[in-house]
């Protein structure tokens, strides 16, 4: 499943240099993009918890997210508070791994692959 969501993440980062041309500050997917960031920080911090050594795969894929999506400074924040907002209220939340904690990270994997395959539809 990892490795699916993982190339469906690949899959979304369209060519910034697509995006450079037009460089809108706005985008229609732009919430499903937001919500996928907040994912990834979520996943990542979830997964490392549950002492899943996934080392930093889930920063990089959000790093190459950064770079085809975030054209503008603007852009690229909005993205990394996305992140950082997944990250930081399941480090509120969970201080060891549980059931609920799994669960939590089997669910975003799902919701991930999701957004990740109706965002590579969409924008084909």
């Amino acid at each position: 499943m990892i490795a699916l969501l993982a190339a469906l993440l690949l899959a979304t980062t369209l060519s910034p240099t697509n995006h450079a041309e037009a460089a809108p500050e706005n985008r229609a997917y732009d919430a499903s993009l937001l919500r996928l960031s907040e994912i990834l920080g979520a996943v990542h911090y979830l997964r490392a918890l549950c002492g899943i050594n996934d080392e930093q795969v889930w920063r990089k894929k959000m790093q190459d997210l950064i770079a085809a999506e975030g054209v503008t400074v603007k852009r690229k924040s909005k993205l990394t508070k996305s992140f950082n907002k997944g990250y930081k209220s399941f480090q509120r939340t969970y201080r060891r791994c549980t059931p609920s904690a799994k669960t939590a990270i089997n669910h975003f994997l799902e919701e991930g692959i999701e957004i990740s395959e109706k965002l590579v539809v969409n924008n084909r």
